[in-house]
């Protein structure tokens, strides 16, 4: 009998090279068009209320039903892309968020537009746990953390689009500016939709669905576009696996509970931070926060995050990364109180803007490695919707509490992000260069 391989040892001798850098832009695109259709609805929340008779507060409904879909969409189809495949799931994640996203701008009423969002966030949850189980499965593990890095750094793009867009905005239209800005965030969407009719199933589920044959097909198709000469030797087919299971199953209870609280508390905290703290200090006079062009300069302080995160995951590790950005974010907190000047409160937004953007690259990298292949899209649709919970939960919990305290609102943020910490050193599990399950 012919020698054979393993399906790591295949992926490490292919290489990473054309074929996973098309794979990074094709997700990237779509990863900074879901950051626009995220943030989007704080730029939109005045023309909304303009045009339907409403205050901004009645117009951030939009925001929850968009979180509310998401959140189903995101447990939902990541059950899904275990059952059925990661590409269907992936095209047809990418054509709600395209459809309903396109259909928003265009929405008669109120009424219409909160089902539209709603639809709209469904497509959105779902192409985050297709697209980092898909993409983690593309990837050998040497590096693999540093490509997951570079992925969830096209949120700061997305950021900086949506930024540009919303100031062009009044300009390309004589109409509300709010549907011209949903209009240029669907686009996106439409593109991505196209580009990944051309990516392939995962050969690692393939494999592992006994469907040996198809699963070297894509090896090979991966081999020629990274240019690796020689011939692939036969792949080992996977060990058998046990068929359904659980993220709550006795193996990976403790493991799902510790990850699945880090991503609530960072989730609660980075919404806390972002979106209702700034509200909080621009009726302090801390206007300048809530500007496109401020939103500009936080999203560039992104950048060094994601590259210190990609740099850090693969030189110390998954773990202790994620702590270090967890702890300097709590930091970030308590520098807000210290003097309230406009100089002060800008820079510390953006160390925020800078560890918390580190943490959830730090973050996106290790969870889609704690799962093993029939359960991955699973995990990271379940993380997924906790951090859309943590994101509907930061307005009715923590805005009341940042109205009556503002001491008492940073000192709650901080205390979340060390708690985050602690279990995340609590969470024994260091994936670093390790061969996906």
């Amino acid at each position: 009998m012919s020698a054979t391989i393993s399906f790591e040892d295949a992926l490490a001798r292919i290489g990473t090279g054309t074929f996973q850098r098309r794979l990074l832009l094709v997700f990237g695109l779509v990863w900074a068009a879901d950051a626009m259709q995220v943030l989007s609805v704080g730029f939109a929340a005045p023309s909304i209320a303009a045009e339907f008779g409403l205050n901004v507060p009645q117009a951030l409904q939009v925001g929850t039903a968009f979180f509310a879909g998401m959140l189903v969409g995101a447990s939902a189809f990541g059950r899904l892309a275990d059952r059925i495949g990661r590409r269907r799931v992936l095209l047809l994640t990418i054509a709600i968020d395209a459809v309903f996203g396109l259909a928003s701008a265009f929405a008669p009423d109120f009424a219409w537009l909160l089902a539209f969002r709603f639809l709209t966030g469904l497509g959105v949850g779902g192409t985050l746990p297709v697209d980092y189980a898909l993409m983690a499965e593309f990837l050998p593990p040497r590096g693999r953390g540093r490509w997951l890095v570079m992925l969830e750094g096209f949120w700061a793009v997305g950021t900086i689009a949506l930024a540009l867009a919303a100031l062009a905005a009044p300009r390309l239209s004589d109409g509300p500016a709010w549907r011209t800005l949903f209009l240029l965030t669907a686009l996106p969407a439409l593109v991505g939709l196209a580009a990944r009719l051309f990516v392939p199933e995962s050969p690692l589920y393939l494999l592992r669905q006994g469907r040996e044959r198809d699963a070297r097909a894509v090896l090979e198709r991966l081999a020629r576009i990274n240019r690796y000469q020689d011939e692939l030797p036969a792949i080992a087919p996977a060990p058998p696996t046990a068929a359904g299971g659980s993220i709550l199953g006795p193996n990976l209870r403790r493991r799902t509970l510790l990850i699945l609280l880090v991503w609530l508390l960072v989730s609660m905290s980075y919404y806390g931070v972002f979106v209702w703290l700034p509200v909080q200090l621009a009726a302090q006079g801390f206007g300048f926060l809530r500007g496109e062009l401020f939103l500009l300069l936080v999203a560039l302080a992104q950048l060094p995050g994601y590259a210190l995160a990609a740099y850090g995951v693969e030189r110390w590790g998954r773990r202790p990364t994620l702590a270090g950005f967890l702890v300097l974010s709590a930091a970030g907190c308590v520098l807000y109180g210290l003097d309230p000047s406009p100089a002060l409160v800008a820079g510390s937004t953006l160390l925020m803007s800078f560890a918390l953007l580190g943490t959830w690259g730090a973050l996106y990298a290790w969870t889609p490695e704690l799962y093993p292949t029939q359960l991955r899209a699973t995990g990271m649709g379940a993380a997924g919707a906790v951090a859309r919970l943590g994101g509907l939960a930061a307005p009715s919990l923590l805005a009341p509490l940042a109205a009556q305290s503002f001491a008492g609102a940073l000192a709650l943020y901080a205390a979340f992000l060390v708690a985050a910490a602690v279990a995340t050193v609590s969470l024994r599990a260091e994936t670093r260069g390790a061969a996906l399950g």
